[in-house]
C-alpha cells in the first residue's frame, strides 16, 4: 500500500512524511547510538511486530535515512546504520528527548528502558555551556546498564559499555527494590548520595552540572 503524505510544502511535514510513522524515530534513536543487526533492533524495541520493523527499515532505506552495511570483523552478516542524512536527525532527536524528559512522570509497570534510550537521554541532557573547558571521563552503572561519558576540553562523546581507557570516575547507583534502572533514576540516586564512587570524587558534581536532567512537568 502506498504511503500517504501530508501534501504540504513544509519542512516539518516533509520530515514527518519520511520518519513520522509509528516506531520509525525509535529505530533511528537506536541507530544513532550504534549500528545494529535486525535482531538487535528487535530485541531493543520490545513490542514491535516483525512485519512493522521490516516495513519501517525498508521505508527508512528508501528515504535515504538508513543503509545496510557488512558487519565488521569478527562479526558476520549485515547491520543497519544511519546514512549521513540520518545522522543529521540527531539534534532533532535530542531536542525531542529533552522536551519529552520534562514531561515524564514515574515509570509505569511494564515500561521498558533500553540502554540506547538511556544513552540518548544522557546526550539530550548535555549542557554545552557548562562543559566549556572541562576534561574528564565517567563510567555509569545503574542496574545492568553500563554507559560512559567523556569530555575533552568540552568536546563530548558517549556510548554503551565501559569507558574507553581508564575512567576518571566510576559511579554505581544504589537503587531500591522498586527503582527502575534509568538515567533519571541514576541522577536521583547521585543527588541523594546513593551512589558508590571510585576515582576523582569531585567529578560527581561536575557530571551533575554538565548532564542536568530537566524537572518533570
Amino acid at each position: 500500500m502506498k504511503r500517504r503524505d501530508y501534501g504540504q510544502y513544509c519542512g516539518l511535514a516533509r520530515a514527518l512524511d519520511l520518519v513520522g510513522e509509528r516506531w520509525a524515530l525509535l529505530i533511528v534513536r537506536d541507530l544513532t547510538i550504534r549500528p545494529r543487526r535486525y535482531t538487535d533492533l528487535q530485541a531493543g524495541l520490545p513490542g514491535i511486530p516483525t512485519n512493522v520493523l521490516s516495513t519501517r527499515l525498508k521505508e527508512l532505506e528508501q528515504a535515504g535515512v538508513v543503509e545496510r552495511r557488512v558487519a565488521p570483523a569478527p562479526q558476520r552478516g549485515v547491520v543497519y546504520a544511519l546514512t549521513p542524512v540520518g545522522q543529521d536527525l540527531e539534534p532533532a532527536l535530542l531536542a525531542l528527548g529533552r522536551w519529552g524528559s520534562s514531561q515524564l512522570g514515574d515509570p509505569q509497570p511494564g515500561d521498558v528502558i533500553s540502554p540506547d534510550a538511556a544513552v540518548l537521554n544522557l546526550r539530550a541532557n548535555f549542557q554545552p555551556a557548562q562543559a566549556a573547558g572541562v576534561t574528564g571521563s565517567w563510567e555509569i552503572h545503574v542496574g545492568d546498564l553500563v554507559a560512559y561519558a567523556v569530555l575533552t576540553d568540552g568536546k563530548f562523546e558517549s556510548g554503551i559499555g565501559p569507558a574507553p581507557g581508564e575512567p576518571d570516575l566510576v559511579m554505581t547507583a544504589r537503587l531500591g527494590a522498586d527503582d527502575v534502572p534509568s538515567y533519571r533514576a541514576f541522577v536521583k540516586a547521585a543527588k541523594s548520595g546513593k551512589v558508590d564512587l571510585v576515582g576523582r570524587r569531585e567529578l560527581l558534581d561536575t557530571f551533575l552540572r554538565v548532564f542536568a536532567v530537566p524537572k518533570a512537568a
